[in-house]
């Protein structure tokens, strides 16, 4: 996508007496100013500023957005961007982001302000994408860069990108290239243009020449920063999400309200139980409920000891911890029909410290309405009224709380709040079951459950069940009936294929499906060449989006061919190949995913109602917000509260919860952090890199503070 971006000269001086804001430097007894700590936004509607502000928003930063092609939208002044309080200047806005360096038209006051305010406050500019050449501090990209598509190019973090604002990425910014057919990436590459103070942050190699040119860097002048990016972008794109992050940090001085991590979960569902195989003659699953019924031979695929010995193995090398949804009836009727052995339970049982363990409910019951599989689909049971039936109350509540009892039994190291039912049953299925079962609330009351796994794919929106608040997962697209690759592409082709290609046509009938295939995948290869590397990036797309919600397979996917593990390798190994060693992937257990989800919530409540005030003043931060709603804020290392070190070390940069019980919240940053410009005009301070300051942990025993993922 490229974008017609206008060139403006200003004449700053002239308009200073029209927008009200000084034009010389205040006197020396000028107290510091108050900068709020909230953004401006300046959106024309394209995706930069868009991927911008979704950055802002997920992360719990308050920021202002401005459509300019809304014509009821607030103009841009004096008094909309400083004034006065209690007798001190404020600035109302930490940071401006623009959708090129200069969106208004020629000689517009409304930019002469930004520009002025800038100056007074030592605000920076992010051009969200404009295109290279001096105004810029570039030399211009036609004729002496490069101006064009840059798919699959591999830019690179300079060595003043990791001393500053980017420090957390390992150096590699590779740029996707998903389809050979669709220009992903429209980029301007060019060099600093003679006796520009700009600095390069990230750059890439300019075709057909020996130098390289900026993607992102600093320019400053005439007393601003900005931060000149210029290539497009979208909020998905793997390249945005890696830089999103340091755009944030740059623009904020690494001080700001919300926190960005990168978090990563995966629940294996049905341990100790067998789960049925998908039958590639039948295009079925003989045993489950899409095959008609006694069609086909069931052909079950169970662990082995030797797929926890590789479990445990993957886990150590990896330095990451698998969560273990069981069902213990699986071994009982295991050991039944085996003359009292199970291998697999004892060595699952033996090493059940190196997993986390959720209770799946004992049978793996369907939960919601009684199941009418005498037709396929099926449908739910009628009572004779023709109102729903329902699995009961004590049905529900025997099946959690017979098998968290095996757990206990078994020395499991259960957290007994959380739940996964089989197939996230209970909850609502459409077409079928379009509401809860009712009795599913009270049963989870009965049983003191307060955190449930839903189907993220049809219930997003964390919500409350009884006592249990739901945590979404994701669905990963490796079937729970598949435990070869052969039989995981053959079900694949099935599903995604049209008809006459001998597929479903299930794509032919929801044409938005985006998996859908041109044509059946190799047998032999399919699932490494495109499941694989598809299923990868989807996954890792939800890791750098800040999204806590885990991800969830089949103990199916650990047995046999393993099919599971290059797709865990390819999230984990590739995330490893882009960030420092600072900035590890969060590997959450269900109950705090949930905690940090509920937190996110009341938060973006109250910032949404107005309730969450928070400025700067020199080098000391207030922050504060009703009572019962946690802070979040990230901030830099070295930052104090009350002389105890605030947060945890993430990225360079220390970021927590805390709870002050709706009283003013005071964090003290270390002389690092730079303090705030006193008098219009004045530069800029130059930022110690946040990566370069000594962490601290977060105490044991200070209440106000909670770590990342703690329940209070």
């Amino acid at each position: 996508m490229k974008r017609t971006i206008r060139t403006t000269a200003l004449v700053v001086g002239a308009l200073m007496a029209t927008i009200g804001l000084p034009a010389a430097p205040a006197q020396a007894d000028d107290p510091a100013p108050r900068v709020d700590l909230r953004v401006l936004v300046v959106s024309d509607g394209g995706p930069s500023t868009d991927a911008i502000a979704a950055e802002l928003e997920n992360a719990g930063t308050p920021y202002t957005e401005v459509e300019l092609e809304d014509a009821d939208r607030p103009v841009i002044d004096a008094g909309f961007l400083a004034d006065t309080v209690d007798g001190r200047r404020r600035a109302k806005y930490q940071a401006v982001v623009l959708p090129n360096d200069n969106p208004f038209p020629t000689g517009s006051a409304e930019m002469a302000a930004i520009v002025a305010y800038e100056q007074a406050y030592s605000i920076p500019q992010v051009d969200a994408y404009t295109y290279a050449r001096p105004q810029v501090g570039l030399n211009a990209a036609v004729g002496t860069g490069y101006a064009g598509n840059i798919d699959g190019v591999r830019a690179e973090v300079t060595q003043a990108g990791k001393a500053g604002p980017f420090g957390y990425l390992e150096g590699a910014v590779p740029f996707e290239d998903n389809s050979p057919t669709v220009d992903e990436s429209y980029a301007y590459l060019s060099t600093p243009a003679a006796g520009a103070d700009f600095t390069p942050y990230v750059q890439a190699a300019i075709p057909g020449r020996p130098t390289k040119g900026s993607l992102v860097g600093e320019y400053r002048h005439d007393g601003r920063r900005e931060l000149v990016v210029t290539f497009v972008y979208n909020r998905y794109q793997q390249q945005y999400r890696l830089l999103a992050r340091g755009i944030v940090e740059w623009m904020t001085g690494g001080v700001h309200l919300g926190a960005d991590r990168n978090y990563f979960a995966v629940h294996v569902d049905d341990v100790f139980a067998a789960d049925d195989r998908w039958d590639t003659v039948l295009n079925c699953t003989p045993g489950d409920v899409d095959c008609q019924p006694g069609e086909g031979t069931p052909n079950p695929i169970r662990m082995v000891p030797a797929d926890v010995d590789h479990a445990t193995a993957w886990q150590n090398g990896r330095d990451f911890t698998l969560d273990f949804a069981y069902n213990a009836s699986g071994t009982l009727d295991h050991r039944e029909d085996n003359g009292g052995q199970d291998a697999l339970a004892d060595r699952l049982i033996a090493d059940r410290g190196r997993f986390r363990w959720i209770n799946h409910t004992y049978t793996h019951a369907f939960l919601g309405c009684v199941q009418d599989t005498s037709v396929v689909p099926w449908t739910c049971a009628t009572n004779p009224d023709g109102s729903t039936r329902w699995v009961s109350r004590n049905e529900i509540a025997d099946e959690i709380a017979t098998n968290e009892a095996w757990g206990v039994a078994a020395g499991l190291p259960l957290s007994r709040n959380e739940l996964v039912t089989g197939e996230h049953s209970g909850l609502k299925v459409t077409p079928q079951q379009p509401v809860d079962n009712p009795n599913l609330g009270p049963a989870l009351t009965d049983t003191g459950i307060e955190w449930l796994g839903s189907d993220n794919s049809r219930d997003p929106v964390q919500r409350q069940v009884g006592t249990a608040t739901t945590i979404s997962r994701y669905p990963m697209n490796i079937f729970y009936n598949a435990g070869r690759e052969a039989e995981q592409v053959d079900e694949y082709n099935w599903i995604y294929t049209a008809r006459a290609q001998g597929g479903s046509g299930i794509c032919e009938d929801n044409p938005a499906t985006s998996t859908c295939l041109a044509a059946p995948l190799d047998i032999a290869t399919g699932y490494t060449e495109h499941i694989v590397p598809l299923e990868t990036r989807i996954a890792l797309g939800h890791v750098l989006a800040n999204d806590p919600k885990p991800h969830f397979i089949h103990q199916s996917n650990l047995a046999e061919d393993r099919i599971a593990y290059p797709v865990l390798d390819g999230v984990l190994g590739g995330y490893d190949e882009l960030f420092a060693a600072d900035t590890p992937v969060v590997n959450l257990r269900m109950k705090d995913i949930g905690v940090e989800m509920r937190r996110r919530a009341a938060w973006r409540a109250a910032l949404d109602a107005g309730q969450v005030t928070a400025y700067r003043i020199g080098d000391s931060v207030t922050v504060q917000a009703p009572g019962g709603v946690a802070i979040t804020a990230t901030m830099p290392a070295g930052t104090q509260h009350d002389g105890t070190g605030f947060g945890a070390p993430y990225a360079g940069a220390v970021s927590g919860w805390a709870f002050a019980e709706g009283l003013p919240y005071t964090l003290d940053l270390p002389v690092s952090a730079g303090t705030a410009a006193e008098g219009a005009g004045a530069p800029a301070p130059t930022l110690a890199p946040t990566n370069a300051a000594p962490r601290t942990k977060v105490p044991s025993g200070v209440a106000e503070q909670v770590p990342y993922g703690a329940e209070r």
